[in-house]
């Protein structure tokens, strides 16, 4: 208890002292040894048992981790390590691999400054590993380089000290490149001479680097002998992987006074200038509160568990805090720091930390905290990678759980944002739609183990998209008093828009500012038109091109409000409206403003969306993934057959050696049970990985008929109404 302790007071002391923190995140591809690795941090400050790091994968503390041998929720420690004769704070958060639950390494994201991006020396660069860069460095996360694995490249494939070389150039120069093409403008590439780069053996406990190679004598070579002739606990006893860790997190990784000074201009938007703004800009304690919410936990007895960066001031337990999100006041109960499964309590947790926060009602992850009295502008949001694209229907067994069941599902919406959760109100349904079916099976298995609720789940659904494929206006939406009527014109979203929309170089909302005009024009948009952007919604944009239209500045919220109604749920199957660009070309209102109300405005907008988007050649979009399989060169030709019965296309392949390195295009629809089908088209000798490529039109010939099939599944008529039933 004394040692605990001491450590929570040298923990404390140097929350207060930023550049003595790191804030890092451990991300990479499923299975490329991310909690291997963190375990050995844990282990060299006392958390764990220095024979267990490399095995205990001590951050999966829940039992669905450890029987899928998998991460799945993001998981925070905080450490003192020692490093060069000073004591340095380390925030780590283990994030996971799988790109089912990317979700969760956006929002660690934001928690964090800097990222150690794990790469497998035998599989080197995946899919997962350019999403996790590309995730990081949207967040201004700096990265460095740990190439993992490296005793299977010895010991399995045989390699020599020139193999090897050359498989770590290929990684690092790969790595390299991804950084540059993500982030041109930042010179944050990785150096093998400067000890940004370093490769060993999580698994082993044994790492090095080049100014470790240069400082030791050790080589190559000399590492090969080791591994060959069982020496690796000599090896790690030589070169212990959490020294190089440690030199490359405190060498190279931004401390929270330095990271803060670029990040908050990026992910905040409020005055710099003002007093919360500098406050953020130092990382200082004193000062106004500036926090936010980046993920939210369930635990069995201590309720609701806010992760929460701290940008400005400090979280005090007791004090009251404002949610600027949800307008709402809450008071914090305790807070402290991570420590692994565990949380300790320190009752203030000040700037340049991740704390944990008990008590704050209706916390979000996304939700900007401050102190009442200083209210300040919210944090940017956070911007999911990917999309829910599958859903399931799930019911109690017993009717009587059915309070019990919304009030679970509400819970997993707060926890999970990228959770969508829907209450069908014609069919009475309870719909969930998440990542993947692995992501799925994941909440609805919590659900019936951690709540002790007996529930029926449907088969996978599929999440479409409503589109068209040609143009229609001016059409007339008239409001039922007749008195207000709209005329749009509608047309597919220029492609350029959309791609930048899916890469998130421009942002979804109302628009405001007249910066964006230009952002428009340089994706290729006309000037006039990007000047009348009102709003872009469901990657779909309202667009004002009229003059002089009085009284129509008093319906815009209106008018906006009904746009993004009729986008939820579309004419063609009640699916989302994405792709589409509409333009106000004329509107006619009356001049009693009683008369051009919500109930007269909301159903007429609505009706002229509707009956334009039926007038366009509509059009269901589905959802496509990219799909890598590593097989041996032999098995081609069964993972082609299996691709194409799929609906599937090959778009690139790489022969290495024996094995071939192939890359799809797959319908989400026909992905279910590809797993078990491709383990025994390989005869389990092929590997694969999936990550969302955005959406296609459906062919023709399906249209229809999956059309129909959703319609009768919503309980809807087997038809969609023409256009005349909404513009007559």
């Amino acid at each position: 208890m004394a040692k605990q302790n001491k450590k929570i007071k040298k923990i404390e002391e140097l929350m207060y002292e930023p550049q003595k923190i790191r804030n890092i995140g451990i991300c990479a591809h499923i299975d490329h040894g991310k909690t291997t690795l963190s375990d050995n941090l844990l282990a060299s400050a006392g958390l764990i048992s220095k024979d267990l790091a490399g095995e205990k994968r001590a951050l999966d503390s829940d039992v669905l981790e450890d029987g899928k041998g998998i991460t799945i929720d993001a998981a925070n420690a905080s450490m003192v390590q020692e490093y060069n004769g000073e004591k340095y704070l380390i925030n780590l958060i283990d994030t996971p691999g799988h790109v089912d639950f990317g979700g969760d390494v956006t929002r660690a994201m934001r928690a964090v400054d800097g990222a150690v991006v794990v790469v497998c020396a035998v599989e080197g660069i995946k899919p997962q590993t350019e999403t996790v860069l590309r995730q990081a460095i949207k967040e201004d996360v700096k990265p460095v380089l740990f190439i993992n694995k490296v005793d299977r490249l010895i010991n399995e494939l045989k390699y020599d000290a020139d193999q090897l070389k050359e498989k770590f150039l290929k990684i690092f120069m790969d790595v390299n490149k991804l950084i540059k093409d993500i982030s041109p403008d930042k010179d944050w590439q990785v150096d093998f001479t400067d000890g940004s780069v370093a490769f060993g053996s999580a698994f082993q406990n044994w790492a090095i680097n080049i100014p470790t190679v240069e400082k030791t004598g050790i080589n190559l070579s000399d590492i090969i002998e080791y591994c060959r002739n069982d020496g690796a606990d000599e090896l790690a006893e030589l070169l212990p992987l959490h020294e190089i860790l440690l030199n490359m997190v405190i060498e190279h990784l931004p401390s929270p006074d330095v990271a803060q000074n670029y990040r908050v201009l990026k992910i905040w938007k409020g005055d710099v200038e003002s007093n919360e703004g500098q406050t953020m800009l130092n990382a200082s304690a004193e000062g106004p509160l500036a926090a936010m919410i980046t993920n939210v936990a369930i635990d069995k007895q201590a309720g609701f568990i806010s992760t929460c960066r701290v940008y400005g001031g400090t979280l005090k337990k007791g004090d009251e805090v404002y949610l600027v999100g949800s307008k709402k006041k809450s008071r914090i109960q305790r807070v402290g720091i991570f420590n692994g499964a565990n949380i300790i309590d320190t009752d203030k947790v000040p700037a340049g930390n991740i704390a944990f926060v008990i008590g704050i009602k209706d916390a979000t992850a996304g939700e900007t905290l401050c102190s009442p009295e200083n209210r300040i502008a919210e944090f940017e949001p956070i911007d999911h990678i990917s999309e829910p694209v599958v859903t399931v229907a799930i019911e109690p067994k017993n009717i009587k759980d059915l309070p019990k069941l919304i009030e679970v599902l509400r819970d997993v919406a707060r926890q999970d944002p990228t959770v969508k959760v829907n209450i069908n109100p014609k069919t009475g349904e309870q719909l969930i739609s998440g990542m993947g079916e692995l992501h799925l099976e994941i909440v609805t298995t919590r659900i019936k183990n951690d709540e002790n609720l007996d529930i029926i789940t449907s088969e996978p659904i599929v999440v479409y998209r409503e589109s068209v494929l040609g143009t229609a206006g001016p059409v007339e939406g008239k409001s039922p008093n007749k008195h207000n009527r709209f005329y749009l014109e509608i047309e597919p979203l220029d492609e350029a828009i959309v791609n930048a929309l899916n890469n998130k170089e421009l942002n979804e909302g109302q628009i405001k500012s007249k910066d964006m005009v230009q952002k428009f024009t340089e994706f290729g948009m006309d000037k006039e038109e990007a000047r009348r952007v009102w709003e872009i919604y469901n990657k779909s944009m309202f667009l004002n091109m009229t003059r002089g239209i009085q009284h129509l500045d008093e319906v815009k919220e209106l008018l906006l409000e009904g746009f993004e109604t009729a986008l939820k749920e579309g004419p063609l199957a009640a699916e989302e409206v994405t792709g589409l660009k509409f333009k106000l070309v004329d509107a006619k209102l009356h001049e009693d403003a009683v008369h051009r109300g919500p109930s007269q405005v909301l159903p007429a907008i609505k009706n002229a969306i509707y009956g334009a988007i039926m007038l366009a050649n509509p059009c269901l979009v589905e959802p496509i993934q990219k799909v890598f399989i590593s097989a041996p060169i032999e098995y081609i030709g069964a993972c082609s057959v299996e691709i194409q019965n799929r609906r599937g296309i090959m778009t690139d392949q790489e022969i290495f050696g024996d094995v071939s390195e192939m890359e799809f295009e797959v319908p989400i629809a026909e992905m279910f049970g590809f797993a078990g089908d491709i383990r025994s088209a390989t005869g389990g000798r092929g590997l694969f990985s999936t990550e969302m490529k955005g959406f296609a039109i459906l062919p023709s010939h399906l249209q229809d008929k999956i059309v129909t099939e959703i319609r009768q599944r919503k309980g809807l008529s087997s038809e969609p109404f023409s256009a005349e039933h909404y513009l007559g």
